[in-house]
């Protein structure tokens, strides 16, 4: 048996005597974890990786504790325990919570998880609500631990390994119900074989319910840095006209381009859409390749030519990832001419982007 070093002791007595501060560590972390991958690109894969880190501690704590009793013949104490997992709770919270505030459409059911997260976050730095509230209730506990893992994971993923945000959505949800099970299980003890399978079916069930439920979840690591619907579209250096908001059938008929900048993680190769709906029924669904890395946004754009007999209505091009995830939306109005003779004949849909290496 090794006897513990005087300063373990100092710093548990501390952490007892001022809690506060390990809710303002886990807080300032978090932040300033988002600001430092906000401002600098490259420290993006540390920091995310640090982030996964702590949690691989949470999967191994009780092998830990048991461990460490048993070679220095003494207890850590709960509390230290308490403050740990509150702490890494708040640092994955406030670690993602900028990238989900960013990248949410607040006018699409997207607010609904965002706002969870937020309220997650919240209760993590408020002790009296973490450990009077929701600490007691035991599957409270665990639905908190599993979002605050899928929402560190839709974030750290893209980051770390490159993934699109389909391949991220997807491993996070499939981890989130592996890691759920085994907690679920032993809140309620498995004692008959019709147990088992509710737990396994509702585990099922939940799993089920987040795919369904995947376009109210925000890309976390995509968001428009610039977009504008417009008419003209410098092509050699990439850059739009005048924005407008309103054109008439003849304006629309000679072409009108959506064009987006998409800021994405260093690195990452993602294929997104712009689908154009008038009158809230989609009409063309154009599919774009961006590249990650560039700070001001990747930039692409598709044009439209291609209009109905009567396209006069309100019109939109929702940009969205893969799986349907929405990005964000351009508006646009387009009125009745004032003679019907200025009517034009289409010519068809493009698309176009920026070479991959600019």
């Amino acid at each position: 048996m090794k006897p513990l070093p005087p300063i373990v002791f100092r710093i548990i007595a501390l952490i007892k005597r001022y809690p506060g501060v390990v809710a303002l560590f886990g807080f300032c972390s978090g932040l300033g974890s988002f600001i430092l991958v906000d401002r600098q690109a490259h420290l993006a894969t540390p920091v995310a990786i640090v982030l996964l880190v702590s949690w691989a501690w949470l999967m191994v704590e009780n092998t830990v504790t048991q461990l460490f009793s048993r070679y220095f013949k003494r207890d850590i104490p709960a509390s230290v325990l308490r403050y740990l997992t509150q702490m890494i709770h708040q640092e994955s919270l406030f670690f993602v919570l900028p990238f989900f505030f960013i990248t949410t459409s607040w006018n699409s059911g997207q607010w609904v998880f965002t706002g969870i997260l937020g309220l997650a976050g919240l209760v993590s730095i408020i002790d009296p609500l973490y450990y009077h509230w929701l600490a007691p209730r035991r599957w409270l506990f665990l639905a908190l631990h599993t979002l605050t893992l899928f929402a560190a994971m839709l974030t750290a993923l893209p980051i770390i390994l490159h993934l699109t945000t389909s391949q991220s959505f997807k491993l996070a949800l499939g981890t989130a119900m592996l890691l759920s099970f085994p907690s679920l299980a032993s809140s309620f003890p498995i004692h008959t074989w019709r147990r088992g399978l509710l737990l396994v079916a509702a585990t099922l069930a939940a799993g089920g319910a987040g795919w369904l439920l995947r376009t109210w979840v925000p890309p976390a690591t995509l968001w428009m840095t610039e977009d504008a619907i417009t008419q003209d579209l410098d092509n050699q250096t990439r850059t739009h006209g005048e924005g407008i908001t309103t054109l008439t059938v003849a304006q629309a008929r000679s072409g009108v381009y959506a064009y987006t900048a998409i800021n994405a993680p260093r690195g990452l190769d993602e294929r997104i859409y712009h689908v154009w709906e008038m009158n809230g029924k989609d009409m063309d669904r154009i599919a774009l390749d961006i590249h990650g890395g560039r700070q001001e946004g990747y930039r692409a754009w598709t044009r439209k030519q291609n209009f109905p007999a009567a396209p006069s209505g309100t019109w939109r091009v929702r940009v969205e990832t893969e799986d349907g995830q929405l990005i964000g939306v351009l508006k646009f109005t387009i009125t009745p001419d004032a003679s019907a003779a200025s009517a034009a004949a289409a010519n068809g849909d493009q698309a176009g982007a920026e070479p991959k290496n600019q």
